[in-house]
């Protein structure tokens, strides 16, 4: 296994130890065996889990938790069941199955069961079915999405529990691919603050000066210090994936201006590509718009055609921008462009 998805593994453990996850094991009969052996890791990591299935009988799932000595309750317990038993089980270290096998594998008391045994995750490892749209939604996003899973899923959040992952059950290593990566590989619908953008703390500036070193160095960001970042602290932010910084992004501000620059804006190489570049640009923007400013420009080469055709920014000629920022242009030696964008 490489070094890195060591590291992405380890991060996990502390956080998912003691957590309930509640699965519904949907897969196909020749993806069991390796469920189960998932569901193992699982538990030895200290997860409690709740397992049950719309399309396995009670006696498959117990006969494929033996055969891998996953440690589980004897007695089978049903979503209409008070959470004390449950609860009471996954104290002991042992995991909870649970007679789930009428009707939808998301259903409203299968929530609400999860709910009452405060559930971190509510899973469906299923078999054939609809394709769905990858990757992390807010469950106000999908709430009224066409697939009723999505509106499952949805409800789900909407009740308490904090994330719902749908994944492809025939996929070998699914589940563990799911859980400890920040991206994923399937759908997950989340209600708590999964991908959020927010301001820069003191705490912050070593992790910031290490993730934008290379670019530095390569001339494709300004050169900053320690002791520039945090004089203006307020001027940075960070965008955080399941509690891991990926990108951050300055709104830097010049006296006597009604414009402002989008400097120091950066994504890991690992979650290049998706989005969160613009996401992080209009987040500057959004926060210009509300300090009363017109306008923000960007100086870069490299990213010229990113801000015209993503964002809608233009050409402009360099003396438009404040007159401060214009002449350290001249004096940096970069031969930078300047895209600019008046706010509405």
């Amino acid at each position: 296994m490489p070094w890195g998805d060591v590291r992405g593994l380890l991060q996990y453990v502390p956080r998912f130890s003691g957590k309930v996850f509640v699965i519904v094991i949907d897969a196909p009969v020749p993806a069991l065996a390796e469920t189960m052996l998932d569901l193992v890791t699982l538990q030895n990591i200290g997860v409690q889990l709740v397992i049950g299935s719309t399309v396995h009988s009670k006696d498959d799932l117990l006969d494929r938790a033996a055969e891998v000595e996953l440690k589980y309750n004897q007695s089978l317990l049903n979503t209409e069941s008070g959470p004390d038993e449950a609860l009471a089980a996954l104290g002991r270290g042992q995991a909870v199955v649970l007679d789930v096998s009428a009707g939808d594998p998301l259903s409203a008391n299968l929530a609400t069961f999860a709910q009452s045994v405060s559930a971190e995750k509510l899973i469906l490892l299923r078999g054939v079915g609809e394709d769905l749209p990858r990757g992390a939604m807010r469950a106000v996003e999908v709430a009224s999405a066409p697939d009723q899973i999505m509106r499952s899923a949805a409800a789900a959040c909407q009740v308490g529990i904090p994330r719902v992952h749908v994944l492809d059950g025939e996929t070998p290593g699914v589940l563990l691919s799911e859980l400890f990566s920040n991206e994923g590989v399937g759908t997950m619908v989340y209600a708590d603050s999964y991908r959020v953008i927010r301001p820069l703390r003191e705490d912050d500036i070593v992790e910031l000066l290490g993730m934008i070193g290379r670019s530095v160095r390569n001339a494709h960001l300004v050169p900053r210090d320690y002791a520039d970042i945090e004089k203006n602290l307020t001027d940075y932010s960070m965008m955080e994936i399941d509690g891991n910084v990926v990108g951050s992004v300055a709104l830097l501000r010049y006296p006597d201006s009604d414009s402002a620059e989008v400097g120091c804006l950066y994504i890991k190489q690992s979650h290049e590509g998706l989005g969160y570049g613009v996401e992080l640009v209009k987040h500057a923007e959004q926060r210009a718009h509300e300090l009363g400013l017109s306008s923000v420009f960007a100086l870069t080469n490299r990213a010229a055609e990113f801000f015209q055709s993503r964002l809608g920014y233009e050409e402009w000629a360099p003396d438009r921008i404040p007159a401060q920022r214009h002449q350290q242009l001249l004096t940096s030696n970069r031969d930078s462009r300047v895209f600019g964008k008046t706010l509405s």
